[in-house]
């Protein structure tokens, strides 16, 4: 019997490694989650968040400020680093990550409020640094929508990057930052292999549409390109030429890719993923993985855990590069501006 929860990534909840107790699931639990009636259900938990703003000081990204309106992501990417912070907030970061979403109700009214500080030296803003903005709760809470508007109103940069359509919902918006040079987006295509994609990324749309919105926005004018990441040896490594040769013919400027890690409990989940999906490349793809950062499946250092050391990971990097260089010269992504930017008492209509 398969007794993993449907239509999700993750099979189990991991331990949370700061807490001395932790529930373990017996398989009358896995036989009732089979059935759809009680299978685990997305909770939506709303907060009242103090900060929005999120500064990185890592030497591989400095100085990157970012927004995430959403703790947790219902797209289930088996992959996703963002998992381990899950643990933070005091849930395991296997199924509840997909399941228990924490809502930001209030990010609008705070990204407005630090906007009016004089304390704010206008800076490009990432939208998903962590989390993806467009996850299927914001059709309902609308969060992203509202901090476009208001990064639209105040003139300040944003980039985004999603792997989901809905971005398309706010066009309107993007459009008219595009004119302005305040907006890069950025769509994440992992495989267009449809059942890879599927296990991979359950809830997330197929790679064939992906291609279809990266075409949308490029036409509508605003900067695209695409994050092929992350890279996992031995599953989608040899996509990679015909990936960047689908996203340049869909008006994509730029590629970048990230080299799968397994840190903290990820390398669990993945474990037990890559073994029920695909048993018979198991031992091969871990063993890849593990080739790329130094014999261990995590990788924690500064300057090489994005990209992997090594002859594997080297292979990567120069498939990537020649890929690029073959379907994307010439393409230039053009710098935001941030000379813009106006506080409330600045306003102009527009």
């Amino acid at each position: 019997m398969d007794n993993r929860a449907r239509g999700r990534g993750a099979a189990i909840n991991t331990p949370n490694k700061f807490f001395k107790h932790e529930i373990e699931y017996t398989s009358e639990d896995w036989q009732q989650w089979e059935d759809p009636e009680v299978n685990p259900k997305t909770q939506f938990i709303e907060e009242e968040s103090k900060t929005l703003m999120s500064v990185s000081d890592s030497p591989d990204l400095p100085n990157f400020h970012s927004i995430n309106p959403y703790r947790g992501c219902e797209h289930g990417c088996i992959y996703c680093y963002a998992r381990n912070s899950h643990e933070y907030w005091g849930f395991s970061a296997g199924l509840d990550f997909e399941t228990k979403i924490v809502v930001k109700k209030n990010a609008p009214q705070l990204l407005e409020k630090l906007f009016n500080s004089k304390k704010w030296v206008p800076h490009q803003i990432h939208i998903s640094g962590n989390t993806d903005c467009y996850q299927p709760g914001e059709k309902k809470y609308r969060l992203t929508r509202q901090l476009l508007e208001i990064c639209l109103r105040y003139r300040n940069p944003v980039s985004i990057l999603t792997k989901n359509a809905l971005i398309l919902r706010d066009l309107d918006v993007l459009e008219k930052m595009a004119k302005l040079n305040l907006v890069h987006a950025a769509l994440s295509i992992t495989s267009l292999n449809e059942e890879l994609r599927s296990a991979l990324e359950p809830r997330t749309v197929t790679g064939k549409r992906r291609l279809q919105v990266l075409k949308t926005l490029s036409e509508a004018g605003i900067p695209t390109g695409v994050m092929t990441a992350p890279i996992i040896p031995g599953l989608n490594d040899q996509e990679i030429p015909s990936l960047i040769q689908a996203i340049a013919e869909n008006g994509a400027l730029w590629s970048h890719y990230t080299v799968v890690r397994l840190n903290g409990a990820i390398s669990t989940l993945f474990d037990e993923w890559i073994h029920h999906h695909f048993p018979d490349r198991a031992a091969k793809v871990l063993s890849q993985i593990k080739e790329c950062h130094g014999g261990v499946v995590n990788d924690s250092r500064f300057g090489i855990r994005m990209v992997g050391e090594g002859n594997f990971a080297e292979h990567i990097r120069q498939l990537h590069d020649h890929s690029c260089r073959k379907y994307l010269a010439g393409r230039e992504l053009p710098p935001l501006d941030t000379s813009q930017f106006m506080r409330a008492g600045q306003m102009r209509l527009f």
